[in-house]
């Protein structure tokens, strides 16, 4: 299914809604015209799923709340800190975060050791600061403990439609020094966040609305989700790594 805009009789049967944040419902932390009237409408059955990096469930839901957006945080799935739960899971707690500072307090909340000298493992997120000197370190890090990435997106959409450097693009790069790279990420297209957010629902009975059908399809058809294909006017879709 293909729309240009959010209508909420499109997900009318749908017992959850699951949607992309970025290109979907915000852009450049600006709210498109239909984003507040598709929110209410949904109600308690919508879910964002994003692959974002750089801010916590608690603070993106308090900055929509200030563009008259209610989601409340509990129904807020962000990759950024999706990957930080999966690893403290594992038990990795000494860890090279490369992230924005809230993400870097959210993990030392966690119990993270950002900071020792031996790190378990490496979390690269969207990380504005992240700079060429940081290439080299991180790259031998990987070479002995396992590198998570927050996503794979190499750009989202501003709200004119231009690109914004994703945390894919700083994989790129390193993927450009060293093509033999590993790494894991828990953002889209992994079907990690969407099987979370369903929780013991059928797939069958719930949606998933995004701009991205190389990460939001992708994501959808893996976890067995019907896909709303939102293609917005002017805007181009975001680009992913393959």
């Amino acid at each position: 299914m293909l729309r240009t805009a959010l209508d909420a009789s499109d997900v009318a049967q749908a017992r959850r809604v699951l949607c992309d944040l970025d290109g979907c419902l915000i852009s450049e932390g600006r709210p498109f015209a239909d984003s507040a009237e598709f929110i209410a409408e949904c109600g308690a059955r919508l879910w964002i799923v994003s692959n974002n990096s750089d801010t916590t469930a608690l603070l993106l839901s308090a900055k929509l709340a200030s563009l008259g957006l209610d989601i409340p945080a509990r129904r807020i799935l962000l990759a950024g800190e999706v990957a930080l739960l999966r690893i403290a899971r594992l038990g990795l707690m000494r860890l090279r975060l490369h992230a924005s500072p809230a993400l870097v307090e959210a993990a030392r909340d966690l119990g993270f050791d950002t900071a020792h000298p031996a790190p378990q493992a490496a979390l690269l997120c969207r990380d504005p600061a992240f700079g060429i000197n940081d290439f080299g370190p991180l790259l031998n890090l990987a070479s002995d403990a396992p590198l998570w990435v927050a996503n794979e997106d190499l750009s989202h959409p501003s709200h004119s439609g231009q690109p914004v450097a994703e945390t894919g693009a700083l994989l790129a790069a390193l993927r450009a020094i060293r093509p033999g790279l590993r790494w894991q990420s828990p953002g889209k297209p992994n079907p990690l966040m969407l099987t979370l957010a369903l929780g013991d629902l059928d797939p069958a009975q719930a949606i998933f609305v995004g701009d991205n059908p190389a990460t939001d399809g992708r994501a959808a058809r893996a976890a067995g989700l019907p896909f709303l294909h939102l293609q917005r006017a002017a805007t181009p879709q975001k680009d992913a790594m393959t």
